[in-house]
């Protein structure tokens, strides 16, 4: 499938502000199962930027503006070919505790995505979950797909019933928030049932048949490693296996290592952020 993908991030100051400084993890990388056709970041007032890649693989771009301003605008575009996701069928079928002892003995690739985070504690809640849902005997392509469905069941997906930083036992009670928060919820789930996840940042198409929830702004969904340290893509929040429809940006242990962008300025006055995604699926030419 081919897609134009445009993602607006739009600053208004209630007064100006001398400073701005941002921090964007919007460049989408090359994988198997997504060609970049073009890609480009603008940002308005116009300013210098550089780029470098973080600890996770991230290209992130820092922009920096010290004239006065009123408003900040940074307006991502790409267009993107996207594949069929491939599934080792082989490595899914291996129960939850053989593909556990497998992945232990290649600590140094998985460590960073089986430790706790400030955004994804492990254990509490997380502990009964996963000891109903990723037995030791079961395959892990069923387990994992059974937690996703019960998280898609049991949470109810209700924009603005948490912020940014709404701590995960709050989302545990509460059983509602938004595609972030179930993101969280799995990746507590499979850590601690000591099977390695990742947060993927990133957008989903919704116009096209089988409607999708969460294309208005950034959407999250999970990666699982597996054995051969294969990384297959899950989206709770829709209850299905990541497909042609979804396109990943940045990755990292949680929302605060994948955050798309983020910054900070100088004032006196207020700020307010409007975010808005458009993926639009192009015809491919004969």
């Amino acid at each position: 499938m081919l897609f134009d993908v445009i993602h607006l991030t739009d600053y208004r100051y209630s007064d100006p502000v001398s400073e701005a400084y941002v921090e964007a993890r919007l460049t989408p990388p090359h994988r198997k199962e997504q060609e970049i056709l073009a890609h480009s970041i603008e940002f308005s007032p116009g300013a210098g930027t550089s780029n470098y890649v973080d600890y996770f693989g991230n290209t992130a771009t820092f922009y920096s503006m010290t004239l006065r301003h009123e408003r900040l605008t940074v307006t991502n575009r790409m267009t993107v070919r996207t594949k069929p996701h491939h599934r080792p069928e082989e490595a899914l079928a291996l129960p939850v505790a053989e593909a556990r002892q497998i992945l232990a003995s290649s600590l140094t690739d998985v460590f960073d995505y089986l430790q706790p985070t400030q955004a994804v504690p492990t254990g509490g809640a997380s502990t009964e979950w996963a000891k109903k849902y990723l037995r030791s005997g079961v395959p892990v392509g069923e387990a994992v797909t059974a937690l996703n469905r019960a998280i898609h069941e049991r949470f109810e997906y209700k924009p603005g019933a948490t912020e940014v930083k709404t701590p995960l036992a709050t989302v545990w009670k509460k059983r509602e928030g938004v595609c972030q928060d179930f993101a969280h919820i799995m990746l507590s789930v499979l850590r601690t049932a000591g099977l390695p996840a990742r947060y993927v940042c990133g957008y989903i198409e919704t116009d096209g048949p089988g409607k999708l929830v969460g294309s208005i702004a950034t959407h999250a969904w999970v990666e699982v490693m597996l054995p051969g340290l294969q990384w297959v893509a899950i989206d709770p929040t829709n209850d299905q296996w990541c497909g042609e429809r979804h396109i990943a940006v940045a990755l990292g242990r949680d929302f605060e290592d994948a955050s798309p962008v983020r910054g900070t300025f100088k004032g006196s006055g207020t700020q307010s952020m409007k975010v808005r995604v458009t993926m639009k699926r192009l015809a491919e030419k004969p």
